[in-house]
């Protein structure tokens, strides 16, 4: 009898480790799983020119405080938040096949990545994303380029908006309003400057370039980011005034007022902004 109960056990505990083992396996191959989510936005490893680069901008996680972010950051410098909300339902909203079947019917406005956007156009949605998603050439300017970002009927899209879980900071005496954008890889906008606001990524990775308001970054206006970092970022990117960083899925970054700003998507990207106005 004790023969067959100590038999027993060992049985028992083999098949313990190997659940154990099995569930280990499954856990893993669902991280890597969600690592390599693209949320439909894919981006060959050819169209990807630009890559991530340094970031020597603050990094803070979801525990920094209002008082902390209004003492340190909001008039100050900008900073990295990660863990500050959790919008996997936005994510998850903002797949490629979702929004094509909700919003590919609607118009958006997109705007020439230049500068000062001077020149506009209207198409749908579904046509946006069939015809202007695709990797940035090298050779194209910025009046060239049409980019997606905020120009559309916020009642059409108010629905996805409102599923938005916006950053737990504020400053005083400002409102915010959300800015949606999405745009293939190796686009941008140059370098330009605007009130104070804070920008997250949903889908894609997205580098961020900074100067502070007392400094004028040397550039073209009608060059493209991805040409700025050919060309010019290699002679820049030691200025003790320069800031740069790479913005992960589902990290925030904040700009305070009047500091400039130039972003280059890596991947196809799906990224929305929160601006604060007085």
């Amino acid at each position: 009898m004790m023969g067959d109960y100590t038999f027993i056990c060992r049985c028992l505990c083999l098949q313990i480790v190997l659940l154990f083992t099995l569930l280990t396996i499954v856990e893993v191959e669902t991280e890597s799983n969600l690592l390599d989510d693209d949320g439909g936005w894919t981006t060959e490893d050819k169209d990807r020119i630009a890559q991530p680069g340094p970031c020597n901008i603050n990094v803070e996680d979801g525990s920094l405080s209002q008082e902390d972010f209004i003492k340190k950051y909001a008039y100050s410098e900008p900073v990295v938040i990660k863990g500050a909300t959790d919008n996997q339902v936005f994510q998850t909203l903002t797949r490629r096949s979702a929004l094509l079947e909700g919003y590919g019917h609607t118009t958006v406005r997109l705007s020439s990545a230049n500068s000062y956007s001077y020149d506009k156009r209207d198409v749908t949605f579904n046509e946006y994303c069939v015809r202007h998603v695709h990797p940035q050439k090298l050779t194209t300017l910025g009046n060239e380029t049409f980019y997606f970002f905020g120009d559309n009927n916020h009642e059409e899209w108010q629905d996805l908006l409102e599923q938005y879980i916006q950053p737990p900071y504020r400053l005083p005496f400002h409102l915010p309003a959300l800015s949606f954008g999405l745009a293939g890889p190796g686009t941008g906008v140059p370098f330009h400057f605007h009130g104070p606001g804070f920008a997250e990524t949903m889908w894609g990775r997205k580098r961020w370039f900074m100067y502070p308001p007392n400094v004028n970054p040397n550039f073209h206006p009608n060059r493209t980011t991805l040409q700025w970092l050919m060309e010019d970022y290699p002679l820049r990117k030691d200025d003790s005034n320069f800031y740069e960083c790479t913005l992960n899925p589902g990290e925030i970054i904040y700009f305070p007022d009047k500091w400039w700003h130039a972003t280059l998507n890596i991947d196809s990207s799906v990224f929305i902004s929160t601006f604060l106005s007085p």
